[in-house]
């Protein structure tokens, strides 16, 4: 048998440029055996650039341009980190993110692009808008034409810079806003005598396509503030502008500055032919935020491109060995310049030709670029051996799909009631005032009750601090199911196999995530124990107090609303983006709810009659045990029934966690309703909501303190006499 490989190395990419992400995926098709790849940005998408002029002239969709950072780490077997970096320790080897939230590293790249917040114009910042960060500006821009269809704002936008970026967006939006049915004014301001980045052809073509778009020009205009309502130029003069879009320049983010780095005057990374950070051989740096100080070159994003197989490789080398590679651009490139409309500019040299044609030429090129990652390769799995034992195939079903993490991966239950009716039938202490079947036990000890649980997850992301946050939540939700206070935790992990200093850094982000847990909630970590293994695990015993009569499952009365805390479909989500087909932004929004701790949801429940957390046997499931030890029915509105964003697209693709079936078998609903929904009531829960039996007359209290908390609470259904659930 092959040894399991030990990691060694921390590779972290810091930003998802186009360097980066044609980087990881270069990684995904062959990575380095050891290494453990890290990727960080502030969110889970990155746009390309060269999309973004369609974009903003309604073009494309945002999805069109965005590439999908989630099923790109997960096709590179990366750690995705969200977050957005604020400081590099070259000596010291870590990465301080914005929270607070430090990532070390062997070696390290950096794409984080440039901005154009144009810092030194008065009022810029309260009233502008940067062209860069392109995700930000994109953002701004819809709500802009959203806020201009409404009436709420005038359809006036001034663009300072009278370069190529300036040019594109001032043509796209006026482009924009004239296909929404409004009247446009768009006034492109220039400091300079002349619009500046094109030949003298090339300048033609782009005056013809901006006065076609109904842009002013305004050159030799030096602007000396903005306010919400206008741009104030020289000599007392104003351009009216509800909106003020800044594309003059490139400008390296402040944080490199605060950073021990060698930079520029202007700001950017030092960095040699190899892509390396000038007197860091261990640190990279690539796209916009770099200089290459032997071949300069201007900001644009098909540097960025060219160079990302030549840092792919000599990532490769540094952290296997090897000889590196150098950087050479090339001293010009063909420039495709959008003119707002399907229409483009093509220029190299001194040659320069527009039309619609050249459009779709660009249109192609830039699909191209972005199928990469719409449609990344699919790699073989290991095959089956020729013979196997009889019900391995049928176990692992027709395409062996990997078992699910988090509460997906869980024992199905009606194996686990078989087992624990068999431990029910033995004597029970007099201090064990509840035994199997409830979220937690419940102790007598010395006058007072305590509450007793555990719980252990595999590992459902990569980020291993946002894991540890998670499952700290989930362990906890047990606790304040039954109106306890949490006490105290043992920590039980497994990490794979890795080196010393890999498992002391990731070791220290676990436990610190889940200590700032179960600080918040009032508890304590008192000890557990620790191994490595095959994969990432972890585990919470946890103990609780009560100072009331514990809720349990048993208290449901007939007339009862059921109140839901939380949207379902975690299971589905998860186990979709396992399988490279959850879009980002759903895994991303989802992980954050579920990161977000429920005490204070529990304790505007303290009136309820039962009460359980939703969790691996789904929303049915738990809902059954309710309804088995109160001895009553339920009657489900399907309708009203919450979900997570993407969840019912992928139900309704076949998407199911492992454990689907067998909780669909032990919990059914009668009544027919939606497939996609009914799918999902038996989906499991990692981190899930509160699902509580509250009398009529307390209901509306109840979601009034739940919605102080943050979270929303529905009622989903009522109790009813008789047994078993159904659809209303």
């Amino acid at each position: 048998m092959q040894p399991q490989i030990p990691l060694t190395r921390d590779l972290v990419l810091i930003g998802g440029g186009h360097a980066h992400a044609l980087a990881a995926r270069m990684w995904g098709m062959k990575p380095v055996p050891g290494v453990r790849l890290t990727l960080i940005n502030p969110g889970p998408t990155a746009p390309y650039s060269g999309m973004l002029p369609g974009h903003i002239a309604g073009h494309y969709t945002r999805d069109d341009l965005d590439i999908d950072l989630v099923k790109l780490a997960r096709f590179a077997g990366a750690r995705l980190i969200l977050g957005a970096a604020e400081h590099i320790d070259p000596v010291g080897k870590n990465i301080r993110l914005s929270s607070g939230r430090r990532v070390a590293y062997d070696v390290a790249s950096i794409d984080v692009g440039i901005h154009a917040e144009m810092p030194g114009i008065e009022g810029f910042a309260d009233h502008g808008l940067g062209a860069k960060p392109l995700d930000r500006y994109a953002s701004g821009w819809a709500d802009f034409v959203e806020r201009a269809k409404a009436g709420e704002v005038a359809p006036q936008v001034a663009v300072i810079g009278g370069g190529v970026a300036g040019c594109e967006l001032a043509m796209a939006m006026s482009h924009r806003l004239r296909a929404a049915g409004l009247t446009p004014s768009v006034t492109l301001i220039e400091a300079g005598p002349d619009l500046s980045g094109f030949t003298p052809k090339a300048l033609g073509h782009v005056r013809r396509g901006l006065a076609q778009n109904g842009v002013t020009v305004l050159t030799g205009a030096a602007v000396e503030g903005v306010t919400d309502t206008a741009v104030r130029l020289s000599e007392r003069r104003r351009v009216p502008a509800a909106l003020t879009v800044g594309a003059a320049g490139a400008f390296a983010h402040g944080w490199l500055s605060s950073s021990p780095l060698p930079l520029t005057e202007d700001g950017f990374l030092r960095t040699r032919p190899t892509l390396q950070v000038e007197g860091h051989d261990d640190l990279f740096a690539v796209g916009d935020c770099a200089h290459l100080i032997e071949t300069p070159r201007p900001k644009a994003g098909v540097y960025a491109v060219r160079a990302a197989p030549v840092l792919a490789a000599n990532l490769r080398a540094t952290v296997a060995g090897g000889a590196l590679r150098s950087f050479r651009p090339q001293s010009d490139f063909l420039k495709l310049v959008s003119l707002g409309g399907k229409s483009a500019l093509a220029t190299k040299w001194s040659a320069a030709v527009s039309g619609p044609l050249l459009w779709r030429w660009k249109n192609r090129i830039d699909q191209k670029f972005m199928d990469r990652f719409r449609h990344l390769p699919k790699m073989p799995a290991e095959p089956l051996p020729d013979q196997v034992a009889q019900g391995v195939r049928q176990e692992l079903g027709s395409e062996a799909q990997m078992l699910c993490a988090g509460c997906g991966s869980k024992v199905g239950p009606g194996v686990l009631s078989a087992a624990l009716d068999r431990l029910g039938s033995g004597a029970r202490r007099d201090d064990v005032l509840t035994g199997p079947g409830d979220d937690a036990a419940v102790l007598a000890i010395g006058g007072a009750r305590q509450v007793l649980t555990t719980d252990h997850l595999r590992a459902f992301t990569e980020d291993p601090a946002l894991f540890s946050r998670i499952a700290a939540i989930h362990a906890l939700g047990d606790i304040w199911a039954m109106g306890a206070e949490p006490q105290a935790a043992l920590v039980s992990l497994t990490v794979p196999r890795q080196s010393e200093a890999l498992q002391a850094r990731v070791i220290e982000d676990m436990m610190g995530a889940a200590q700032e847990v179960f600080t918040q909630a009032g508890a304590e970590i008192v000890g557990g124990h620790s191994t490595m293994g095959a994969e990432t695990v972890l585990g919470f015993t946890l103990t609780g107090l009560l100072d009331r009569d514990p809720i349990t499952v048993a208290g449901a009365r007939p007339g009862d609303a059921l109140i839901l805390t939380r949207p379902i479909g975690t299971g589905t989500i998860l186990a979709g983006e396992m399988q490279g087909v959850a879009e980002g932004r759903d895994v991303a929004a989802m992980l954050n709810r579920m990161a977000r701790a429920q005490g204070d949801t529990a304790r505007a429940l303290a009136p309820a009659h039962a009460m359980t957390d939703v969790t691996g046997f789904g929303l049915a499931g738990h809902l059954a045990a309710i309804c088995r030890a109160s001895d009553v029915g339920a009657e489900i509105d399907l309708a009203a029934v919450p979900t997570y964003p993407g969840a019912r697209a992928l139900a309704a693709r076949g998407v199911r966690s492992t454990i689907h079936a067998a909780n669909m078998a032990a919990a059914p609903v009668a009544g027919f309703g939606d497939g996609d929904l009914m799918a999902l009531l038996h989906d499991p829960q990692t981190a899930g909501g509160f699902l509580a039996a509250v009398a009529p007359e307390d209901v509306d209290d109840c979601l009034a303190r739940i919605d102080a908390t943050g979270e929303t609470g529905v009622v989903i259904g009522r109790i009813v006499e008789g047994q078993g659930m159904r659809l209303a």
